[in-house]
């Protein structure tokens, strides 16, 4: 108010008091989630689950998996109600195919479950915790908390025994089941720009379900819904030939290695369920009210649409659930440490702020596609994420769009996520970092001098560390600018008498201490001060047509270039004598 006082209307109060609560897609996933458990008896939980095949680098379109179920439970948790995000490594199945840049004789491991084939860096005990704890260490730095399960452990330590001899049992309602769905054709999603085709499995393998292919039959061991890995080679080339009912004998043969022998199904743990088996069985076992799952598992004859299904034979229902599509990847990306060709949660977050990437994906509902880019785009992310901020201080301007930034900017564990203590616009730490080569002290020396004061370099972390991480990684290095060295001697003496003027007029003006406001207002106006005006008088015409030659011939006596970063930025960059210089006739 005019006296200084604060409004204390009830008018005013009671606008701020009526404004709805702001929704959106977890909102309504935990609203879903909440019907499916009901009323819960005392020390029940609501679960919300999650499942990742570590066969791979988990990339930034199976981050998605975790990042869906990790919102959704966060909201029922701030509702006040008990919560859980189970999580699943699915480390038992398979391991399929020797990728790219691997020894090829790890073909001999094809077959054999994730956690029982090397790692053939040597760097872990196998294959499926190399690729796990990469992605367990950026989940924690994105605040995401689950109570994780090994599928190995719990199949090895018979916790699914009831389960697998019920579902043999019932073989035969199983098997109608699958056959209503055999002919329904799974229409795959399309792929956006970065990911191709290998890169689109599921985070839960269809493990070559045996129980999907051959001629319909109940009784066809074919078709069995447990496969057997061989006790000798320890593959899943496994052809079941026998089976008692009475005695739960499973009698096998191994195509690989030629073993012949029997498990028995009550009192070894040799195999596992097929996956259209499992994932319903787990369902029921695990309580699970919530699970995301990419769009092709909601498919006709999919993973979701049979288990809804199948998991009533095992006294369970499906959980709520929505699809999400791919995460594609574009600019220059170096996956420092991926393998295999696709950027991980760890590449992204060497130049994104956590709460930058987990608003990536909460701010659009999981069925939109979208692309995280690595290139000049990052630039306007930071722009949009910093004016978003802006608009979140205010509280009568929440709506979706302010929702979205606070559940990307904490967790109810971990608390606000670590943000500078002093914002700096991305694009200035770039373009200084460019400018500087990398030197972290000169650049805090220099957004301190434009504007952003600061008691110590660390205040501007963790940004200013991926800013020079993307200058220096990200940018291509036709792109990024080099100062000259020595002045552009042939240049200078070949100056029109326009230029010359305008060189003139600048260095007469340009200060000791270059202030970037100051700075700015002196580069644009010396095209006007040419023509005869003053500093703070509008461009006509043709001074816009001076200020874009002025413009160039900077840039092409200071860095070589057509273009580069912003000239006054440049300026502050390079300080005054280096300006000077540069840009002094002989």
């Amino acid at each position: 108010m005019a006296d200084g006082t604060t409004d204390r209307s009830p008018h005013a109060g009671e606008t701020q008091r009526s404004r709805p609560e702001p929704t959106d897609w977890v909102t309504r996933a935990a609203d879903d989630a909440i019907r499916h458990a009901g009323e819960l008896a005392p020390g029940q939980v609501i679960t919300c689950a999650s499942g990742a095949s570590p066969s791979g680098p988990v990339h930034l379109g199976n981050l998605r998996e975790f990042l869906t179920v990790h919102f959704v439970a966060e909201e029922i948790r701030r509702r006040g109600l008990p919560v859980r995000h189970l999580h699943s490594w699915d480390d038992y199945d398979r391991f399929r195919k020797v990728p790219a840049g691997v020894d090829p004789s790890w073909s001999d491991h094809i077959g054999r479950p994730l956690s029982a084939v090397p790692d053939p860096g040597g760097c872990h005990v196998s294959w499926a915790e190399h690729y796990k704890e990469p992605l367990q260490r950026s989940l924690a730095e994105l605040g995401v908390e689950m109570e994780e399960v090994s599928q190995t452990e719990r199949y090895r330590a018979g916790a699914y025994r009831e389960q697998i001899l019920h579902a043999v049992a019932r073989r035969g309602e199983i098997e109608t089941v699958l056959a209503r769905y055999r002919t329904k054709k799974v229409e795959p999603e399309a792929a956006p720009e970065g990911l191709g085709a290998a890169e689109l499995e599921s985070t839960a393998e269809d493990d070559l379900d045996a129980a999907t292919s051959g001629d319909s039959g109940a009784d066809d061991l074919a078709r069995f819904p447990f496969k057997p890995y061989c006790r000798q080679c320890g593959r899943d080339t496994t052809v079941i030939s026998a089976y008692d009912d009475d005695s739960a004998d499973l009698a096998y043969a191994c195509s690989a290695c030629g073993f012949e022998g029997v498990t028995n199904l009550r009192t070894q743990d040799e195999g596992k369920l097929v996956w259209k088996v499992d994932w319903p069985m787990r369902w029921s076992v695990e309580g699970v009210d919530f699970e995301p799952g990419g769009v092709d598992h909601a498919s006709p004859g999919s993973s979701y649409t049979v288990g809804k299904d199948l998991v009533r034979l095992f006294g369970g229902r499906a959980p709520s659930f929505v699809g999400y599509s791919f995460v594609g990847a574009g600019g220059q990306v170096k996956m420092s440490s991926s393998r295999g060709g696709v950027p991980t949660a760890a590449d992204a977050l060497q130049i994104l702020e956590a709460p930058v990437l987990r608003w990536l994906y909460v701010r659009r509902a999981p069925k939109q596609a979208f692309t995280v880019d690595f290139g000049p785009e990052v630039v306007r992310l930071y722009d949009e994420w910093d004016s978003l901020g802006r608009k979140a201080a205010d509280p009568l301007k929440r709506d979706a769009q302010v929702l979205a930034w606070e559940r990307a900017s904490s967790t109810s564990s971990a608390g606000t996520l670590p943000t500078p203590r002093v914002v700096v616009p991305f694009r200035l730490l770039s373009s200084v970092a460019d400018v500087t080569a990398g030197s972290a002290e000169l650049i805090g020396r220099i957004v301190a001098d434009v504007g952003h004061p600061h008691d110590d370099v660390a205040d501007l972390e963790p940004r200013l560390g991926r800013a020079m991480t993307w200058m220096h990684d990200y940018v291509p290095e036709d792109e990024r600018t080099t100062v000259r060295e020595e002045p552009d001697v042939a240049r200078l003496a070949a100056l029109a008498p326009d230029e010359a003027g305008w060189l003139r007029l600048l260095l007469e003006r340009l200060p000791d201490r270059l202030d970037l406001d100051e700075v700015t207002t002196l580069v644009y106006g010396v095209p006007k001060l040419g023509r005869g005006l003053a500093l703070d008088d509008a461009p006509t015409e043709e001074v816009k047509a001076d200020q874009k030659r002025f413009f160039g011939l900077l840039y092409r006596l200071l860095v070589d270039a057509d273009r580069g970063p912003r000239l006054p930025t440049l300026f502050v960059a390079l300080g005054s004598d280096a300006v000077r210089r540069l840009l002094t006739p002989a």
